[in-house]
């Protein structure tokens, strides 16, 4: 199989064509440059795409990853020689399944080949499964997991050629069937001994439940006789309580005659100044008095606080008139002139007079000049020199005057350095800060006084009238908190007196008057009326409780059956029982025929597995390891030369893993594809982790293996392309934006 050109409107590609050439492809582009996605499409146009698959955690199902960004529909087209024949093969979307639609016609007539249904077997002679671990490696996948196509495909080839099964679907089924007979505590065999049990338990249970039956009719009986001479010593002790009653009843109707007299006296106390406030009432009034007496105490507290801020602030203000050179200002008006000031009198370099001194030389110069070589030099001499002395002089009289200023300014301050007088600023400030605070606090404390003192004779004023309405007399503090106490004693009797009352009035409604007591006939009870009524509560307990054991030992009797039909269950049951243990011994048998036929079979394959594998591992390695031992599962060892251990996968680099399962993948493609037509061998980025020495013999090794069938090596590195640059049978591609 060979193919020879692609076309796709998948994922990123849109509309995009790769032209692969026979034996070696080199396909080259950055990380997404669409290496990946062409790898995806080919497999897509071999194989479809499974439409079942749903988006998990951390991947994306095909059908949604590989939709084309440009919103158009997915479909792509391959031309390929299969067979010796020229085909076209073409996918598109059906419906709502993504490259549901397969065609495949004959390139030169357009007929269709109705051999090919679209399944990928037809094309490649193997499953998806088994392409994917063979001759397609993804990126980041060059290590082979176990399937169960490609275990069939491995037994078909060493065997009848049936590929249907596999062992471990085998070995699964047998399983499943050996722990629906026994799974630990689950399955057939364990229910079975589960019901044995209780069938066994069961015949127990109805001989119990016959003895305690009788057991409890007897104890009935016995109870049934104590309990009617209980209930004679009872009404006996009734008899006398009817005399107490009477003598409660008399005791009740003299309690509710005083109780009506007491609650009368208190009531007119309580409202002979006038209507007396309630309870809570009063107690809102002695909390207004308390609140009263605490503005009272406040007043005087911040009225001795006031004095005390009006003095700090009259001190304040006389440290601040003290001021000799900032008066009448604020801080920042002081700060700033300070600052000009000392900025004056700072001491500063007087002006240089090196530029006087060098005209002065210069007229000199020219003087000499003019006597020497020509009298015109005279002229300039002049100009030189008056303008040197004019400049000389004015000069030195402005560091004079300079001088002067700043002596001035620091006598004023009485100071010695500019500095100084910045610290004088700041001190003037913090004088007038403290003045400025000790007047707000004075302002504050004088407005508090007044708050209290206005808000203390608004509750007062309020409080007296409001007392003064139940108690005339009262005109200070004192006295009416004696008013507020008298009215709140009052209450609390009023309420005790009325309680009284009313207890006094229910129970003497709730106790009609009771009836002559009738004779006992002189009957002397055993007990106690307290033991005596213990005593029949207890005998009625027991004897119910008899009763209920007596009728559920009859139910339980009657639920349970006869035991003649628990014994024949119990032997069926047992029947059944051998029959599933021997099911069980026998699949187990079977379980051990078919990994005894297993590890046969393995014998037969993975000898020649491991030779060719570390053939080719040799080859990639330059020799370094020789040896390859593939398990089971796939999982692969590797031994050096010389070496007597194998190191396992995790103990090696990830450039020597990639190698290893390199050299695993092209055995396994050697081995179990079908050689007639070999499938292309398809390598996304699958030399990313090698050196350029290993990459060179890896290199040499696939173009060994293009004599065989067509290899597309994808790559984000360029050292491929300038190593196999002007090979024979090696076509480089570049992919880029534009078609290719």
């Amino acid at each position: 199989m060979n193919i020879k050109e692609l076309h796709a409107t998948f994922g990123g590609l849109e509309r995009r064509t790769l032209r692969p050439g026979p034996g070696l492809t080199v396909i080259q582009a950055p990380n997404e440059g669409g290496k990946s996605t062409w790898c995806a499409f080919l497999r897509a146009m071999f194989y479809g795409i499974p439409t079942r698959e749903r988006d998990k955690q951390g991947t994306i199902a095909e059908k949604n990853r590989y939709q084309p960004w440009s919103g158009a529909a997915m479909e792509g087209e391959m031309r390929l020689t299969w067979q010796g024949r020229d085909i076209l093969l073409r996918r598109g979307p059906r419906g709502s399944a993504p490259f549901g639609l397969f065609q495949a016609v004959d390139a030169a007539t357009g007929a269709p080949i109705p051999q090919l249904t679209g399944s990928g077997e037809d094309l490649t002679g193997v499953s998806r499964a088994v392409y994917e671990r063979s001759a397609f490696i993804g990126q980041g996948r060059a290590a082979v997991d176990a399937a169960p196509d490609l275990e069939a495909r491995i037994a078909a080839l060493v065997s009848t050629g049936e590929e249907e099964v596999s062992y471990s679907q085998v070995e699964r089924q047998l399983k499943a069937w050996q722990n629906r007979r026994k799974y630990r505590q689950t399955g057939l065999i364990p229910t079975l001994e589960e019901e044995e049990r209780q069938l066994c338990a069961l015949l127990a249970q109805q001989e119990a439940a016959g003895e305690r039956m009788r057991r409890a009719a007897d104890a009935a009986a016995d109870l049934r006789r104590e309990q009617g001479l209980l209930q004679r010593e009872e009404a006996a002790y009734r008899l006398r309580a009817d005399s107490r009653r009477r003598q409660v009843w008399e005791e009740a109707q003299a309690e509710q005659t005083a109780a009506e007299r007491d609650f009368q006296r208190i009531r007119q106390a309580l409202f002979q100044d006038g209507p007396t406030p309630e309870r809570e009432t009063v107690r809102d009034l002695q909390e207004e008095l308390a609140a009263v007496r605490s503005l009272t105490q406040e007043g005087r507290h911040t009225d001795a606080l006031r004095a005390t801020c009006v003095e700090q602030a009259r001190q304040a203000h006389h440290r601040l008139d003290q001021e000799r050179f900032f008066t009448g200002m604020d801080p920042d008006e002081a700060r700033y002139t300070a600052r000009r000031d000392a900025a004056q009198a700072a001491p500063r370099q007087t002006r240089a007079v090196a530029l006087p001194l060098a005209l002065l030389i210069l007229a000199a110069v020219c003087a000499v000049g003019g006597g020497v070589w020509s009298p015109w030099l005279f002229l300039p001499g002049v100009l030189l020199a008056g303008g040197g002395v004019l400049l000389l002089w004015r000069t030195l009289r402005e560091n004079r005057s300079r001088l002067r200023r700043q002596r001035e300014l620091l006598r004023r301050y009485g100071v010695d350095r500019g500095e100084e007088i910045l610290r004088l600023a700041e001190d003037y400030a913090a004088r007038w800060e403290e003045a400025a605070r000790a007047d707000e606090t004075m302002e504050r404390t004088i407005t508090r006084v007044d708050v209290i003192r206005r808000e203390r004779d608004s509750r007062w004023i309020n409080l007296l009238s409001t007392v003064r309405a139940f108690a005339p007399g009262a005109k200070d503090p004192v006295t009416v908190s004696a008013a507020l106490s008298r009215a709140l004693f009052l209450r609390e009797k009023y309420q005790q007196a009325a309680q009284r009352l009313e207890s006094a009035r229910k129970l003497a409604q709730t106790l009609p008057p009771p009836e002559e007591p009738e004779e006992d006939g002189g009957f002397q009870p055993r007990y106690d009326l307290e033991e005596t009524r213990a005593r029949l509560s207890r005998t009625a307990a027991a004897l119910t409780q008899a009763q209920r054991e007596e009728a559920q030992a009859g139910g339980e009797l009657a639920a349970l059956g006869s035991p003649a039909e628990t014994q024949a269950r119990l032997e069926e049951l047992r029947a059944q029982l051998q029959s599933r243990r021997a099911e069980y011994d026998a699949l187990g048998l079977a379980l051990d025929g078919l990994k005894e036929a297993y590890d046969a079979l393995q014998a037969r394959f993975s000898p020649a597995l491991n030779r060719r594998a570390g053939a080719l591992l040799a080859q990639l390695t330059g020799g370094k390891y020789d040896s390859v031992t593939v398990a089971r599962d796939f999982s692969a060892q590797v031994r050096a030369e010389g070496e007597i251990l194998p190191h396992a996968a995790a103990a090696l680099s990830q450039g020597t893993v990639d190698q290893l399962y390199l050299a695993v993948r092209l055995a396994v493609c050697e081995l179990a594809l079908p050689a007639g037509d070999p499938v292309p061998l398809v390598l996304d980025d699958a030399l990313a982790n090698f050196d350029d020495h290993r990459a060179r013999l890896a290199l040499d090794c696939l173009l060994q293996l293009a004599g065989e069938r067509q290899i597309l090596l994808f790559t984000c590195h360029s050292r491929e392309a300038h190593y196999l640059a002007g090979r024979p049978d090696v076509t480089i591609c570049t992919l880029s934006d534009e078609t290719n």
